[in-house]
């Protein structure tokens, strides 16, 4: 059983409606390399890689969906790195997609809704926009305690707590990734606790002093749901089998 990779790259932009919405620069969101015209089998990674092209090529897959692609900023020169990667996927003959804000703020296969939907919560809002889109979630507060340890079950590797703010939050804020463009928005949204990714040093002091609850739980860690979902929609739409390609990504 096999796909067309022209007819899963239009499958993809109608659910995530890539092509309609802004991102930031490098996101390049769609197909970033053609590979196989014909797919057999879906991938999907939180970030786009030399190895992780390897490992999606040696588990069979034909096309791979990430949430960064190949054109993000390095910390390498970057005209390298791109030959790099380029390289990779050319001897892999992968079909690269990517999605980066639409598999954020998606409200059934975004990264956040997911994130809210494991956790039991109820997503009743949105907030925190980008050029007109709403990318963060408000969801109606559970108690501090019972949410700790839903979070520590769901991310036993990358699970933080910095706790400030009230033990029965009325609210709780979550933006995956990079989550500190919610911050300055949470007290007009009546919210003292987030989740989200990452965070920067200084924000436990700033904790302690606006009384936040603040729970980053690992950049990659929390973007894997909508990648996986995406693949998992394309499998059931086509028939073909899929599977995430994990890198254990710490941070």
């Amino acid at each position: 059983m096999s796909a067309s990779a022209l007819k899963i790259t239009q499958f993809c932009h109608l659910v995530t409606n890539n092509k309609k919405i802004k991102d930031f620069t490098g996101a390049n969101n769609g197909l970033q390399f053609r590979g196989n015209p014909k797919v057999r089998k879906v991938g999907a990674a939180v970030d786009a890689g030399a190895k992780v092209f390897e490992q999606a090529a040696k588990r069979g897959v034909d096309y791979l969906i990430v949430h960064h692609g190949i054109h993000w900023s390095t910390v390498s020169p970057k005209n390298e790195v791109k030959k790099l990667r380029q390289a990779s996927l050319k001897k892999s003959k992968l079909s690269l997609y990517s999605s980066h804000l639409p598999l954020d703020a998606h409200p059934a296969i975004g990264n956040n809704a997911l994130i809210a939907q494991d956790l039991g919560l109820k997503v009743v809002r949105w907030f925190v926009d980008f050029e007109g889109l709403p990318i963060a979630c408000i969801c109606r507060g559970i108690s501090r305690k019972k949410l700790s340890q839903r979070l520590k079950k769901s991310y036993p590797k990358t699970f933080k707590a910095i706790e400030f703010g009230s033990k029965n939050p009325k609210w709780i804020a979550i933006l995956s990734g990079s989550g500190r463009s919610a911050l300055p928005h949470l007290k007009s949204e009546n919210c003292d606790t987030l989740i989200t990714g990452e965070l920067r040093e200084e924000h436990f002091n700033e904790a302690q002093e606006q009384g936040w609850n603040l729970y980053p739980c690992g950049h990659y860690a929390t973007e894997t749901w909508g990648v996986k979902a995406l693949a998992a929609a394309v499998s059931a739409e086509f028939d073909i089998p899929w599977e995430f390609i994990s890198t254990d990504n710490p941070l």
